[in-house]
């Protein structure tokens, strides 16, 4: 005996998960942004949702979601060396909370 799914259902589903997906990256036009949020203020730590757990400001691990475009335009202060810092789409090394 063959189970057959009908072609519309399949695409349906499939519609569902990428749809599912793609929520999950973009939420109404925000991204991640890291280095940027000050201690306790975070949406999560490198992959994972984990809002409120950052040790320290700006750190390089921590992300908030911010508009689309507007991460690495944000004002920061400067590091202790004078080094600017500058919010990222990726995870950063400096500020580890380690």
């Amino acid at each position: 005996m063959t189970t057959r799914f009908p072609f519309r259902t399949t695409l349906v589903a499939a519609s569902l998960l990428l749809g599912l997906a793609m929520a999950g990256n973009a939420q109404d036009g925000q991204e991640r942004c890291y280095g940027v949020a000050r201690a306790g203020e975070n949406d999560g730590i490198g992959e994972r949702e984990a809002p409120g757990s950052s040790t320290q400001d700006w750190q390089g691990d921590a992300w908030v979601r911010v508009p689309t475009g507007s991460c690495t335009r944000m004002v920061l202060p400067v590091q202790p060396d004078g080094t600017p810092r500058r919010g990222a789409l990726e995870p950063l090394e400096r500020d580890t909370g380690a």
